[in-house]
């Protein structure tokens, strides 16, 4: 399902890259989705972020434009993994208490080796272009497939992320059902989406007067 018209389900919220993909595993109230579970979805998430995604050699974009680009099967699945690989690291940082929420990668041990083979999946070089009369102009180069390259790049940004000391905000989101996470940016942001703020609002309100959780909203 199309959520936003972007082509894929999962929610893009204007969070770090590698958060976004931490949130390509989402849930409403039918239950948890998964938005990398098919080629063909990975291949929506990817193309809905490409605006987002670091400078790559010019072979990459024309990748993703193809209407369906060779090797996307395993290029998705390995992007998933990461996924997974991150979501645990987010995990641990966060302390997340959500059982829903738990990756599929077992332990910190497993996401680190996941993480490190990714961000050395596709070496990249620079060329300098220079045609007469333009301006010079660097160029990227990698012997990689485009897929790898995409794969390094974004276990280059989760690098990142947890490296650069952005992990102070990193938050799970803790609203009825919501398995997401984010960056909290502000001091009095507690969710990850007002839609998720207001369900807690409802939980907190059901359970003064009831005494138990109430349902997802």
């Amino acid at each position: 399902m199309d959520r936003d018209g972007t082509g894929t389900s999962a929610p893009l919220l204007g969070e770090p890259l590698p958060v976004e993909l931490m949130n390509t595993v989402w849930a409403d109230r039918d239950g948890v989705h998964d938005a990398l579970a098919m080629p063909e979805q990975g291949l929506a998430w990817l193309r809905a972020v490409r605006d987002r995604l670091p400078p790559a050699p010019p072979a990459v974009p024309a990748w993703l434009g193809e209407p369906w680009p060779d090797d996307i099967a395993p290029a998705v699945e390995q992007v998933r993994l990461l996924r997974d690989a991150v979501r645990r690291l987010a995990a641990e940082a966060t302390d997340d208490p959500r059982p829903a929420a738990e990756s599929a990668t077992p332990g910190r041990a497993e996401a680190l080796r996941v993480l490190d083979l990714a961000c050395a999946a596709a070496p990249m070089w620079s060329g300098l272009r220079w045609a007469e009369g333009g301006e010079p102009r660097r160029e990227l180069h990698s012997a990689a497939a485009p897929g790898q390259v995409l794969l390094a790049a974004l276990a280059e940004g989760a690098v990142a992320l947890f490296a650069g000391g952005r992990t102070a905000g990193l938050r799970a989101c803790l609203a009825p059902g919501c398995v997401l996470y984010f960056v909290k940016q502000h001091p009095r942001r507690g969710w990850c989406s007002a839609a998720c703020g207001n369900r807690a609002r409802v939980a907190r309100h059901y359970r003064r007067h009831h005494g138990r959780p109430a349902g997802m909203a």
